[in-house]
């Protein structure tokens, strides 16, 4: 199956984000008080579920909270209203939640879920505003490249995107960031800093969780989507991995076209995606579609982009994707994009083809060749536990399985053995929820691991089938061989090393001579006096 021990990639963690300075404290301080209010207006400070776990001394004053709970803070799980409060908070607080809902390990499966399902929309702002802003960032007016363009079709926190068609009768969509969103992201991440400071200071239980390097997570990920030429570039990549993947029949994802002469630091072209979006009911309901055949192909386009390329759309939900007939799907929207490292990929197969093949002791050794868990822990203790998370799941069907039951173990097992989440799989774990649940919802049946497994043998037979081995073996052989070669062609020099004995200094020699002689001068006298007597 392939040996992980040979990687180093998971040995040490990866250092945290260095903390920015809060740069208007006053204003962050302000800002602050106002977020607090929010949150306590939707019960999501100190919510109410939780008030019974707390110390003695915290209830009354989580119970005096609860009192400016409005009506939006009466329904709902604490997940849900959390994420109505970040939707009134604005983009920043909309980015958090969505890092946030990443996190299951730490804040629990269902509140993790509820949290993701939070909308991003606003109202547009006017299309002149929107010309405006397309002439500034790209240097020309927008009728010299655009014709045709329309008031906004969709509106979010950042950006919008308007239709449009080009010269030669191409239609496009047109993605323009909101005037002065970077402002005001600005303030909201200074606004956050503050806040993770002071959690930092005054609640050590939550130090752990590194607030400020949380912080400076979703300031870094907030920056890449402020310049839609970084979201261009992901989209050609992307482009070409998919492109690549259906090429070799793994893949049945595609990703509109980069129109290069409409890309600027604020405005993103794209050619009009295919098919129906997903979230339109009259996607399902087209002639020719075949749902179940299209759960498959989101689960094998999503691991093959992963597996093959090491890169992936990371925010596959229904809101990014057009489907159409038979099962063809189209992805759009790249602000996030995830990637794997060849030692990732390798540990993403095996632990997946384990499953498949119940073959629990290795999946557990594979943890511990990767340094997920710690040396301490016994592999049969974790490839038994391994086996009451993966039984209950292995051939049956999606509506007989529990998946935040199955999560909840797994979490548990994460505790139990000391073994933390690493950062670069938190995303793909994200998306891998996602993508099931895309998959789930278009057949309520389906078998993510009957989808899954054509995907995972090809790559294993790929890697670490006897070809495989064999082209490893060759490598290193020739890897040998330059290293021979390049030692005869530049042989370590010798070196002479010449060692110098010192002298006795002559003040030494001196001072023993006439040491001795004294001796031997005092030693005769006492034997002619003692002879002498």
């Amino acid at each position: 199956m392939g040996d992980l021990s040979r990687s180093n990639a998971y040995r040490t963690a990866p250092e945290p984000p260095r903390a920015e300075p809060v740069r208007d404290p006053l204003g962050a301080a302000w800002r602050l008080v106002g977020w607090l209010w929010v949150l306590a207006r939707h019960d999501a400070l100190i919510p109410r579920e939780v008030t019974a776990l707390l110390p003695g001394w915290a209830r009354p004053f989580a119970r005096f909270l609860h009192l400016f709970a409005g009506r939006e803070g009466r329904d709902g799980r604490p997940g849900q209203r959390l994420g109505r409060a970040f939707e009134h908070l604005g983009p920043v607080a909309i980015k958090l939640g969505q890092v946030l809902a990443t996190r299951a390990d730490i804040f629990g499966q269902t509140f993790a879920t509820d949290l993701g399902r939070l909308k991003d929309r606003l109202p547009p702002f006017p299309l002149d505003q929107a010309r405006r802003e397309i002439e500034r960032s790209l240097g020309r007016p927008a009728e010299a490249l655009f014709i045709d363009l329309e008031e906004a079709v969709a509106a979010a926190s950042l950006a919008q995107a308007h239709p449009a068609r080009l010269a030669d009768g191409r239609q496009v969509a047109v993605k323009v960031l909101r005037p002065g969103v970077e402002r005001r992201v600005a303030k909201g991440l200074d606004s956050m800093r503050l806040g993770a400071g002071m959690v930092d200071r005054l609640v050590p239980a939550a130090r752990r969780l590194e607030p400020r390097a949380f912080v400076e997570t979703v300031a870094q990920s907030m920056r890449m989507e402020l310049d839609l030429r970084l979201e261009a570039a992901a989209a050609s990549e992307l482009k070409e991995v998919m492109e690549k993947s259906v090429a070799d029949g793994a893949g049945h994802m595609r990703a509109p076209a980069v129109i290069w002469d409409g890309v600027g630091k604020r405005v993103l072209t794209l050619e009009w995606a295919q098919g129906l979006p997903m979230t339109d009911p009259a996607c399902a309901e087209q002639p020719g579609l075949d749902r179940d055949a299209l759960a498959d192909n989101v689960v094998r386009a999503f691991l093959a982009q992963a597996l093959d390329h090491g890169v992936f759309h990371a925010d596959l939900h229904e809101g990014n994707l057009f489907a159409e007939a038979p099962a063809e799907l189209t992805a759009v929207d790249f602000g996030i994009v995830g990637r794997l490292g060849e030692g990732e990929r390798r540990y993403l197969a095996e632990i997946l083809w384990g499953f498949l093949t119940r073959d629990y002791p290795r999946i557990a050794r594979v943890h511990f060749e990767a340094g997920y868990v710690p040396p301490n822990h016994s592999v049969d203790a974790f490839a038994q536990a391994l086996r009451a998370v993966g039984e209950p799941v292995i051939g049956k069907q999606a509506s007989e399985v529990s998946m935040g039951r199955l999560l909840g173990q797994l979490f548990e097992i994460t505790a139990l053995f000391d073994m933390r989440l690493r950062p670069e799989l938190i995303l793909l774990q994200k998306t891998m929820v996602s993508v099931e649940g895309v998959a789930r919802r278009l057949n309520p049946d389906h078998d993510l691991w009957a989808a899954a497994r054509p995907v995972v043998e090809r790559w294993i037979a790929r890697e670490l089938g006897p070809r495989a081995q064999a082209r490893d073996a060759l490598k290193e052989l020739v890897g040998t061989a330059r290293a021979v070669s390049r030692l005869v062609q530049d042989p370590p020099r010798t070196e002479t090393v010449v060692i110098r004995e010192r002298g006795t200094p002559r003040w030494m020699a001196v001072c023993v001579i006439v040491a001795t002689c004294a001796a031997i001068g005092a030693l005769v006298l006492s034997i002619w006096s003692a002879t002498s007597g």
